[in-house]
């Protein structure tokens, strides 16, 4: 079911260190970033009022301009209060926060060094990425054609609009086909992530990840890793073959859109959804929620 087209709904977007009525938050059509892909961007989820792990988005903001050779023109501690002035102008407390920072429409072609460099922040409720029901089961996957591209190709450490691009054919082609969504191999055939989400495996009580040596190493990848570490339950980060999938008991993917999500499919391979993804899911929704976080720590 398609939602209220994003550009005719209510409220402020902080814009270039002000706010403005969310109509009026444009850009012109000559902007380097439409023609270039000169944008960075990032997305943050609000639970209880607060957005998790603001800080290390905005500075992951910051290390992503500077990849693509300009500046957030606002300091990691401005952009944080900015992501909160706006989901409280906007009256969010689930929900989701967009950072993005582009090149404006100073100059045009390839070169950009006379571009202005300008900073949005939008925010609106949002709830599960996925269908809830068929999340809780497990998602269906398949397998992308695209390939995750080699370091030496693109900047690939930067949450950068470019690089979603075949990220969103990927996941046409596969709701187009009843799946939820695509997991992609990297250059070498190697498994790599989803779309927009890493990819986590389980066999005998062992988590396996692939190296996040030619994407981004997720900041919900990092918190559930931190997670697992304080279960006891070990990790291995290394090289994935495709064929060992068949071998894998559990899988589950995580991105701060997707959270911490059970696959039960992946083309040919079929997974359970297991007590070490349940835990996880439960920690992770304890960790995010403030108000059970501070109940927790009180009975400590």
């Amino acid at each position: 079911m398609l939602t209220r087209p994003y550009d005719q709904r209510e409220g402020v977007i902080w814009m270039n260190g002000e706010m403005v009525p969310w109509a009026d938050a444009k850009l012109h059509v000559l902007s380097h970033a439409l023609h270039y892909a000169s944008s960075v961007f990032e997305g943050e989820r609000v639970y209880g009022g607060e957005i998790f792990k603001l800080t290390e988005h905005s500075q992951r903001l910051h290390n992503s301009a500077k990849i693509l050779d300009f500046e957030i023109p606002y300091s990691v501690a401005e952009m944080d209060q900015a992501c909160r002035d706006v989901i409280v102008a906007q009256n969010i407390t689930e929900g989701y926060v967009r950072p993005v920072a582009w090149r404006g429409s100073e100059q045009m072609g390839v070169s950009a060094q006379l571009t202005k460099i300008n900073v949005a922040i939008a925010t609106w409720d949002w709830g599960s990425y996925f269908d809830p029901e068929e999340r809780l089961k497990g998602l269906r996957l398949t397998v992308g054609k695209y390939r995750r591209p080699d370091p030496a190709t693109a900047p690939v450490k930067a949450k950068a609009a470019g690089l979603y691009m075949i990220c969103t054919l990927e996941k046409h082609r596969a709701e187009a086909a009843g799946y939820a969504d695509a997991l992609m191999y990297d250059w070498r055939g190697q498994v790599a992530e989803c779309t927009g989400a890493n990819v986590f495996f389980i066999k005998d009580d062992v988590l396996h990840t692939p190296t996040p040596d030619c994407f981004l190493d997720g900041i919900t990848r990092r918190t559930v890793i931190d997670l697992a570490k304080k279960r006891g339950i070990e990790l291995v980060e290394r090289v994935i073959m495709p064929e060992e999938m068949e071998s894998f008991e559990q899988c589950f993917i995580t991105g701060s859109a997707a959270e911490v999500t059970p696959i039960s499919e992946i083309g040919p391979y079929k997974f359970r959804v297991g007590e070490i993804i349940e835990t996880l899911m439960n920690d992770y929704t304890d960790l995010v929620n403030p108000s059970v976080s501070a109940h927790v720590a009180s009975a400590g």
